[in-house]
């Protein structure tokens, strides 16, 4: 699935450049002096605007989330079943081993706070919070990259207002002229593309794993818990399924024999019609003896 996804982005990108060549020179859509002022003026105005420190953590929530995979709610449910029944047959301090050697950071501390016995209402509480702050972090680096991508149009129109007035200036030399045109109409060209192709694309793709990432926080803090309640872990896995889309759940749907059968519904529907069939019979009595 990775390995598509990537193929279907370098398509894309291949066919959008492709769209550039069909008109024969390429080299008319290269400019140096609008590409520095759209690239300078937006990383300026980035830097102004947000601490290096931001900037430094948005690039690696880019990073991890292109470069990390994350794990299904199917595999956490499954985790998270598993350490139910091996709590439930070796008690929660087996969990111990399982706490250190998980790759989730957030499981992991689940896991700690249930190894150190932390009552339920406290680990809710722990967890909540933590997924709270996380929402808050993964919100300011969606926004950080919204607010860039914003800059980048409009340090594209001031780049073509820069050749416009050097183009103004140079009325009578034509080699003043083919030199801003290039910048004037170029500049708004970059601003377009490095906002539309690149940075919102990375604010969607910072929005989606999050959500991903808040519905596995959901599903290990309830899957925690009821393993400190000691659920049974057949109830366990019914009761996290409820996260997942029908078409992703294992459990299969009870048979309508059996739920005829549980509430007696085949009974209740002969009785119902024996009571008809009575009230049918006193009827005609009662006309046959009028």
């Amino acid at each position: 699935m990775r390995n598509k996804h990537f193929l279907g982005i370098f398509l894309s990108l291949a066919l959008f450049l492709l769209g550039f060549g069909l008109h024969g020179n390429t080299s008319l859509y290269f400019n140096i002096s609008g590409l520095m002022i759209v690239i300078g003026g937006t990383s300026g105005a980035a830097l102004l605007s947000f601490r290096p420190s931001q900037l430094a953590n948005v690039t690696r929530v880019l990073f991890y989330a292109y470069r990390r995979p994350v794990k299904k709610e199917t595999e956490i449910i499954n985790i998270l079943v598993d350490l139910s029944i091996r709590s439930r047959i070796d008690g929660i301090i087996s969990l111990q081993k399982h706490e250190h050697e998980t790759s989730i950071l957030f499981l992991r501390r689940a896991l700690g706070c249930l190894v150190d016995g932390y009552r339920a209402e406290q680990i809710r509480d722990i967890l909540n919070t933590e997924t709270y702050f996380f929402r808050l972090r993964r919100e300011d680096s969606e926004r950080v990259v919204r607010s860039i991508s914003n800059y980048f149009p409009a340090f594209g129109i001031i780049g073509s207002v820069v050749g416009l007035i050097t183009m103004v200036g140079g009325i009578g030399d034509t080699s003043v002229i083919l030199t801003a045109i290039p910048i004037a109409l170029t500049s708004t060209l970059y601003g377009l593309i490095f906002a539309n192709f690149f940075f919102l694309p990375f604010a969607a793709k910072i929005r989606e794993r999050t959500n991903h990432e808040l519905l596995l926080q959901k599903i290990i803090t309830e899957g925690v818990i009821a393993i400190d309640s000691e659920l049974n872990p057949v109830i366990l896995k019914t009761k996290l399924e409820s996260f997942l889309t029908p078409s992703e759940r294992d459990t299969e749907l009870v048979p309508y024999a059996k739920i005829k059968e549980r509430f007696k519904i085949e009974k209740q529907l002969e009785d119902e019609d024996l009571k008809d069939l009575e009230k049918s019979l006193q009827s005609e009595v009662s006309s046959a003896g009028d």
